[in-house]
C-alpha cells in the first residue's frame, strides 16, 4: 500500500459532508469551531498517534496496553470498535435523508424508511467489506471522490454561482461577520463537541501501518495529507451551505441537500439535487465500507492474544473477520430499530453521533495519556517519527477530549432532541456503561485456551525497534 492510499483511506474514514449542516448554522463563526478542535485535538491525534504506530505494532490496543497492561488496552480498542457500531446508524440515517431527496424528500424524516435503509445499506457494506483490503479500499478511494469531494467542491462552486446569477446570500459580508460563535449558556456550543467527532479516525489505519514499505516515514506523511484533506473538505463547503440555508432553517440530516436545492433551483436545473445526492449516497457506502474493517480489525488481532473466544477469531479466506462483523452488525440491527418507533429522525441521530464521540473520547484519553507515560518508560524505544514538544502535545489533546467528554453529557439546544437533560444525560450514561463494561467482563472471563494464534501484529520487536533490551511481555499473563 501506498503513503498515497493510506492518506486518501484516512480521509476517506474521517472527512464527510454529514456534519456540515450541524455547523452550518454559526455562519462566519464555523470557522473558528473548524479550526480549534483541529488545534486541540485533529493535530494532537495525528501527531500522537504518528509517533505511536512509528515505534509499536498493532494499534491502540498495544499502545495502551504497553503503557497500562492488557485490561485496559483491551477496554481502549473495546471503545474504539464499540463507537462505530453506535455511529453507523447515524451516518447512514445521513444516508437514508439522501436518498429520500433522490424519490421524495418528505420520506427524509419517516423514522420507518430511515431504519429500513440503514438496515439494508448497512449489510451490503458488510458484504464488500467481507471481500477485504483490496475489496474496500477500491471502493473508498473512488467513494471519496464522487461521494465527497465533488459534493464539497459543488457546494462551493455552485454557491459561487448562486451568488454571481443574482441570488441573495444568507450569509452576512464579511465586513459584518461574527466570527465567534453567540454565548447563550453551555447548551447552545454542546453542537460544537460533534467536531470532535468529525476529526475522529486519524488514527484508525494505524491497524495497517504495517503495508506501507516504510511505515516509519510514510505514516506521518499520509497523516499530514489527510488533515489537509480534511479541514479544506469542512470549511469551505459549510460557508457555501450558510450562503443558501438560513440558519434557523438547517435540518442535520438533510441540509446539504438543502442548500443544492437552493442553487440549483436559482440556476434552473433543479434536478441536479439528484445527482448530487446520488454521489453522496455513494460517499457515504464508501466511507461505511472503511470503517466496517478497521476497528473490528484491531478487535480481532487482539482477541487473538487470548481475549475473545476461538469462534470469534476465525476469518475467511480474504482474512476478514466475519464473525466479529456479524455481531456487529446485529448490534447496528438493534440500534436501527429505535428510527422506527422513535418520532423524531433528528433527535434520535443526534443522540446516535452523542454516544459515538462520547465512546472514542474514552479512547482518545487512554492514548494520549498512554503516549505520555511510553515517553517516560519506554525511552529507548526507536520511533520513526517522534512528537514534537510532547508533553504539551499530549496534554492540550487529553484536556481537548477531557472538556469536550463532560460537555457532551449537557443536552444541546438546536439537536432537535426534546427529552429534558436529566433524560438526555441518563441516557447516554447508561449506553456509555452498557456498552463499555464488556471488555471488563470478558477479560474477568477469559481462558487460557482463548490464546490460539501467535499474532506477529501484536509482538513488539526489539531488533526492529533498534533496541538491545527485549521489549515488555505481550502475554496477557505478563503483562504489567
Amino acid at each position: 500500500m501506498s503513503w498515497f492510499t493510506m492518506a486518501i483511506l484516512i480521509a476517506t474514514a474521517v472527512a464527510s459532508v454529514r456534519g456540515l449542516p450541524a455547523m452550518a448554522g454559526y455562519g462566519w463563526a464555523s470557522i473558528f469551531l473548524y479550526v480549534l478542535p483541529a488545534i486541540v485535538f485533529m493535530v494532537p491525534v495525528a501527531l500522537v498517534a504518528a509517533e505511536l504506530a512509528s515505534g509499536w505494532k498493532g494499534g491502540v490496543f498495544v499502545w495502551v496496553k504497553e503503557a497500562f497492561g492488557d485490561r485496559i488496552g483491551f477496554s481502549a480498542i473495546w471503545q474504539q470498535w464499540m463507537q462505530n457500531v453506535v455511529w453507523y446508524p447515524a451516518q447512514l440515517a445521513f444516508f437514508a435523508s439522501a436518498l429520500a431527496y433522490v424519490f421524495n424528500p418528505a420520506l427524509a424524516n419517516n423514522g420507518l424508511f430511515t431504519g429500513l435503509v440503514i438496515l439494508v445499506i448497512y449489510w451490503l457494506s458488510t458484504f464488500i467489506a467481507f471481500g477485504g483490503v483490496k475489496s474496500f479500499a477500491g471502493v473508498s478511494k473512488w467513494g471519496f471522490i464522487a461521494g465527497t469531494i465533488v459534493p464539497s467542491l459543488g457546494l462551493v462552486v455552485f454557491a459561487l454561482m448562486f451568488l454571481g446569477s443574482g441570488g441573495t446570500s444568507e450569509l452576512p459580508p464579511a465586513s459584518e461577520a461574527q466570527w465567534l460563535p453567540t454565548w447563550t449558556g453551555i447548551a447552545s456550543i454542546v453542537l460544537i463537541v460533534s467536531n470532535f467527532l468529525s476529526y475522529a479516525g486519524m488514527e484508525m489505519n494505524a491497524v495497517h501501518v504495517n503495508e506501507l514499505d516504510k511505515p516509519g516515514k510514510q505514516f506521518p506523511k499520509a497523516i499530514l495529507l489527510s488533515a489537509i484533506i480534511i479541514l479544506i473538505v469542512f470549511i469551505f463547503p459549510t460557508l457555501a451551505i450558510s450562503v443558501g440555508v438560513d440558519s434557523t432553517s438547517i435540518n442535520l440530516t438533510q441540509g446539504v441537500l438543502q442548500a443544492f436545492d437552493v442553487f440549483f433551483g436559482q440556476l434552473g436545473i433543479p434536478w441536479m439535487t439528484t445527482v448530487m445526492a446520488l454521489l453522496i449516497v455513494f460517499g457515504i457506502l464508501a466511507s461505511v465500507v472503511t470503517w466496517i474493517p478497521g476497528p473490528s480489525k484491531g478487535l480481532l488481532l487482539v482477541g487473538r492474544q487470548g481475549y475473545l473466544p476461538p469462534k470469534l477469531q476465525s476469518t475467511n479466506k480474504n482474512g476478514m473477520q466475519v464473525p466479529i462483523m456479524v455481531i456487529q452488525g446485529i448490534l447496528v440491527t438493534i440500534l436501527a430499530v429505535l428510527f422506527a418507533i422513535v418520532p423524531s429522525v433528528q433527535s434520535v441521530f443526534w443522540i446516535f453521533s452523542a454516544m459515538a464521540v462520547q465512546l472514542y473520547l474514552i479512547m482518545y484519553m487512554m492514548m494520549f495519556l498512554a503516549a505520555l507515560k511510553l515517553r517516560r518508560s519506554h525511552p529507548d524505544v526507536k520511533r520513526g517519527f517522534r512528537t514534537p514538544a510532547m508533553g504539551l502535545i499530549g496534554w492540550v489533546g487529553f484536556l481537548a477530549s477531557l472538556l469536550a467528554f463532560f460537555i457532551g453529557f449537557i443536552e444541546p439546544t438546536d439537536s432537535g432532541s426534546t427529552m429534558g437533560q436529566l433524560s438526555y444525560t441518563l441516557l447516554l450514561v447508561g449506553g456509555i456503561v452498557v456498552l463499555g463494561i464488556w471488555p471488563f467482563i470478558i477479560y474477568a472471563f477469559r481462558k487460557e485456551s482463548w490464546k490460539v494464534y501467535a499474532d506477529e501484529d501484536h509482538q513488539h520487536s526489539a531488533e526492529e525497534a533498534g533496541v538491545t533490551d527485549a521489549a515488555p511481555s505481550t502475554d496477557p499473563k505478563t503483562a504489567n
